[in-house]
């Protein structure tokens, strides 16, 4: 169980001091060019394209998820320690947070000063075309991406390692770089248009089915606003993702604002888009509801812990009882 603590205290702590390590040396980014290599026409049939993204969806992931168990395993080896150092790391290498507040507290600042800098650093965190964007619809999207990302980039893996790490690092491990592996394969190919990208998208609607949702009520006690998640039901499905709506559309009632990606969706349309105040608090309101995100994560390790160890201690006893039966029912 301190192992758990400890490893999940130095990822966070390693994310607080360094933030998002340079691309070129980034796992994540190093499976994007795999991905990247992958996505390509395959067949000019669509059927047999999508046939091609099921086997992607299904295989990409595991390679990740491998090579991090073995690091674990191969670092418990060397040291009992090691192990929960690599660990550790395959934590910090999967979430995101400092980079994620720093990038979106960026982007609302600029929309104070520099529009064209607003427009530009909003590329980090939305696809979307933000070149005739408001400042407004900047501060929108910033919004939008940091209540969305606190579910991928921390809730989903966070979570699953929390419940794994406590029975095994390695299985913790490989958990956490399967669905980074998943969120990733979803960006870059879950499109409509990419007939390539259906398998992976429909994995990722699965995977964050319950992430979002969580992420939503971490938004709801971080705001001090327990109907916020209530309120935002009626506009959670809005969006064409199945999952993402639950956190933007909270975050958007938590703030009482409107969330708006141009001729696609609204959230809490009766708002106004978020001003300079709101965006900030926003920032504010994801960096708590992370904190509530790690707390959840720690209860997690200790009751599977414990169930854990009540577990072994019941099939101790029974194994016991079992070996005091055959004692005494031998022959003499």
């Amino acid at each position: 169980m301190l192992t758990t603590l400890a490893v999940i205290g130095l990822a966070f702590s390693l994310d607080l001091l360094i933030g998002e390590p340079p691309t070129p040396i980034h796992p994540v980014a190093w499976f994007g060019r795999l991905v990247g290599v992958l996505d390509r026409v395959w067949s000019t049939d669509d059927r047999r394209q999508r046939l091609a993204g099921l086997v992607i969806a299904a295989l990409c992931p595991l390679v990740p998820a491998t090579v991090a168990a073995g690091a674990v395993l191969a670092a418990t080896e060397l040291h009992p320690i090691g192990g929960g150092i690599v660990a550790a790391l395959l934590l910090f290498l999967t979430t995101s947070l400092r980079s994620l507040l720093e990038l979106t507290e960026g982007v609302v600042a600029a929309t104070d000063g520099s529009l064209e800098r607003a427009r530009e650093d909003v590329r980090g965190l939305v696809g979307r075309d933000a070149s005739t964007l408001s400042a407004g619809e900047l501060r929108s999207g910033a919004v939008e991406s940091a209540a969305e990302n606190l579910a991928d980039g921390l809730v989903a893996t966070l979570l699953a390692f929390a419940v794994l790490a406590p029975v095994s690092l390695p299985a913790a491990g490989a958990i956490a770089a399967w669905i980074k592996a998943v969120n990733t394969l979803d960006s870059m190919l879950g499109y409509p248009s990419k007939p390539i990208g259906t398998a992976s998208a429909r994995l990722d609607d699965l995977v964050m089915y319950l992430p979002a949702r969580i992420a939503a009520g971490a938004i709801t006690i971080a705001a001090g606003d327990p109907l916020a998640l209530v309120r935002a039901r009626q506009w959670a499905r809005v969006p064409p993702s199945p999952n993402s709506g639950w956190p933007m559309a909270t975050l958007a009632c938590a703030l009482a604002v409107r969330l708006e990606k141009p001729d696609v969706y609204v959230l809490n349309p009766g708002g106004e888009l978020p001003t300079l105040a709101d965006g900030q608090r926003a920032v504010t309101v994801v960096g708590r509801a992370a904190v509530v995100s790690i707390v959840l994560a720690v209860v997690l390790a200790i009751v599977v812990s414990e169930f854990g160890r009540d577990l072994e201690a019941y099939w101790q006893a029974l194994a016991t009882l079992n070996t005091e039966h055959a004692a005494r029912v031998r022959p003499k």
